[in-house]
């Protein structure tokens, strides 16, 4: 068995050491264990940084990806390595190293495919009222939509089965951490959490630029969640919606009409009628919305194989 920890990296240099120091070389249940860093277009000396303090794997851009397609370029690197079970920690030192350990047990013993390590949000100093709020809000509307019960949705420190590993794909360029949890989801791949520490802050967060960017890009993306995963009930909710307003407006003005006062109420005519052509109209794209995300669903599944594939030829070459 061999397990990766893969570190997405962006101008790391002065804490990347203090993360690898942490690092566990050997853990119970696995022959080998490898680090890999992906260099998101970082620069500074974080590529020299992470050579000279052994990391085993560098997978590098040229250019500034964001952290969803860092995240994603580690999976496919670390499933290519020959990874059997692969560990995604940040790099600015946020999760307690020591608890990796808690993180793969789970998977050892056959009873998940994909681990998220909770923390301890309402305790967590470095973080201000409002952002423990948002993240208890993501963490409800992520357990709504994919029907599972993670505490802590966006939390970064996870671990994952290779087979987990394949089935991921992330569309927001934001931050994966809320979508691969739905995509688990809606995918039935066995995911649990798990209670994990963290450390004092080194550096504020590179995803958190301000409350109200922060409250922004939450709610973009909360609301993403809904349309991508869940849009037959989101368009089909606003059409009905618009539909049963409209119909009762037009009742309304069917009653007038038959007390002989119709004439003093054309303008509720039109509502109705504007109403009733938009909620039709909506409740046509939540259908079209749904042969759409059964067109994404068989895509991925034929990503799959593929990926399946390619693995296995490159297993029965070696």
């Amino acid at each position: 068995m061999k397990l990766i920890i893969q570190i997405p990296c962006l101008n790391e240099a002065e804490i990347l050491p203090i993360t690898l120091a942490d690092l566990p070389r050997q853990l119970p249940g696995f022959e080998t264990v490898e680090w890999l860093v992906i260099n998101d277009g970082s620069t500074d000396n974080t590529v020299e940084i992470a050579r000279k303090h052994g990391v085993d794997h560098l997978v590098s851009f040229t250019n500034n990806q964001g952290l969803a397609r860092a995240f994603l370029a580690g999976l496919d690197a670390a499933v290519k390595l020959g990874a059997d079970v692969i560990v995604n920690t940040d790099a600015d030192n946020q999760y307690v190293a020591a608890d990796i350990p808690l993180l793969v047990v789970p998977i050892l013993e056959g009873k998940a495919d994909v681990v998220v390590g909770a923390r301890p949000i309402g305790t967590i100093d470095s973080f201000s009222g409002i952002k423990k709020l948002l993240q208890k809000a993501g963490s409800a509307v992520v357990r709504l939509v994919s029907s599972t019960s993670i505490p802590d949705a966006p939390s970064g420190f996870r671990a994952m089965s290779r087979e987990a590993a394949l089935r991921f794909n992330v569309f927001n360029d934001y931050t994966y951490t809320l979508e691969t949890i739905i995509q688990a989801g809606q995918k039935n791949i066995a995911i649990t959490s798990v209670p994990v520490r963290v450390n004092g802050e080194l550096r504020p967060s590179r995803l958190l630029k301000g409350i109200p960017s922060y409250i922004r890009k939450s709610c973009i993306t909360m609301a993403r969640i809904f349309v991508v995963y869940k849009a037959f009930r989101f368009f089909m909710s606003i059409g009905l919606c618009c539909a049963g307003v409209g119909f009762l407006i037009g009742c309304r003005y069917l009653h007038y009409l038959l007390a002989g006062e119709g004439r003093g109420h054309v303008q509720s005519l039109i509502l109705a009628a504007i109403l009733l052509g938009i909620g039709f109209q909506t409740m046509l794209t939540a259908f079209l919305a749904d042969l759409l995300a059964v067109n994404r669903r068989l895509m991925e599944d034929v990503q799959y194989r593929v990926k399946k594939l390619e693995i296995s030829g490159r297993d029965f070459g070696s």
